[in-house]
């Protein structure tokens, strides 16, 4: 099972963790506009209800807001609660309520957690649409846990990277996300998850970004880490958007000969620049058909993380996706 780290970078600058509430300030911090800011809290269980608001507060006092152009909330109160809680909103709320201060924020992601934060199936979300509303100069956004996540069908015309990591995400995210109008949008990235932790898409609920029509200028798409992977491989044989693309990613799903099979006597694929397929239970016979008949246009081919190299994982016989609790 693969794990999930927090980000190393975002928005194209390297992270760094703003002081939690507790910790005295240093000296010195960074220039607003040269760090992607981590804002988090310790703990979801050990800390009281707005604490992430009050360590938001205080980052506004100590670093210029106007100039601060990328965010990552990591973990805020509750980040985790049982079912029957309403989720917490108070990150989502501090930002929605800071917009006018953040004139030039273009990249946020909420829910910067590595498993020792909190499992990414734990993590409970929320709509995290009036983000996009309240930023329409955002570019890149991002949010990871699909539990209580809601996405309702948005238009935003200046996003060009929007990437959704997730154990387990409800078709009702996918489909909302399929009807929105991003006439930016380069980059798109699902991981769709497994079904013990809410992933229920099917394969006609993706037709939206096959087809690209409301992606015009869409260019990278990565639909992974699903169950139903040899069918998503399938419906990209034929799908017109593929011709358009410089990257496909099927990875860190359930991916075995079938769906393979079905790229490899679909359209073709030497227009890419990359195909990404690690993560996969694709027998070596096939692989080594993928790569004759793709590097020797150049296209950069990830077929690590084969089923030989996972025996001891999957000695159950049984298809894993790399992340779902």
């Amino acid at each position: 099972m693969t794990r999930v780290d927090r980000m190393s970078e975002w928005g194209g600058l390297p992270t760094f963790e703003f002081p939690l509430l507790e910790e005295e300030l240093p000296a010195s911090l960074p220039d607003a506009d040269a760090v992607a800011w981590r804002i988090s809290v310790e703990d979801y269980c050990e800390v009281e209800l707005g604490e992430w608001a009050a360590t938001f507060v205080r980052f506004a006092e100590v670093v210029d807001l106007s100039r601060v152009q990328a965010l990552l909330v990591g973990i805020w109160p509750q980040a985790a609660v049982p079912d029957d809680d309403e989720p917490n909103t108070e990150a989502i709320d501090a930002l929605v309520a800071a917009a006018d201060r953040l004139p030039a924020l273009r990249a946020l992601f909420v829910g910067d957690m590595m498993y020792q934060d909190c499992e990414i199936s734990w993590i409970i979300n929320s709509d995290v649409t009036p983000l996009l509303r309240a930023f329409p100069r955002l570019e890149e956004f991002g949010v990871r846990g699909g539990s209580s996540l809601a996405f309702p069908s948005q238009r935003h015309d200046a996003l060009r990277r929007l990437i959704i990591e997730t154990g387990g995400l409800s078709r009702k995210v996918v489909r909302g996300v399929g009807e929105s109008d991003f006439p930016a949008l380069e980059e798109l990235d699902i991981w769709l998850g497994h079904p013990w932790y809410g992933a229920d898409t099917e394969i006609s609920d993706l037709a939206p970004f096959l087809t690209g029509s409301r992606l015009p200028a869409l260019r990278r798409l990565a639909l992974r880490n699903s169950e139903i992977q040899d069918g998503i491989a399938l419906a990209c044989a034929s799908a017109p958007v593929v011709a358009r693309l410089t990257d496909l990613n099927l990875s860190m799903g359930t991916l075995g000969d079938e769906g393979a099979m079905a790229l490899l006597e679909g359209q073709p694929l030497t227009h890419l620049a990359k195909l990404d397929l690690h993560h996969h239970y694709i027998g070596e016979p096939v692989a080594e058909r993928i790569r004759q008949a793709l590097t020797p246009y150049g296209v950069e081919v990830d077929l690590s993380e084969g089923p030989e190299e996972r025996s001891r994982e999957d000695e159950d016989g049984r298809r894993y996706v790399a992340v779902s609790e």
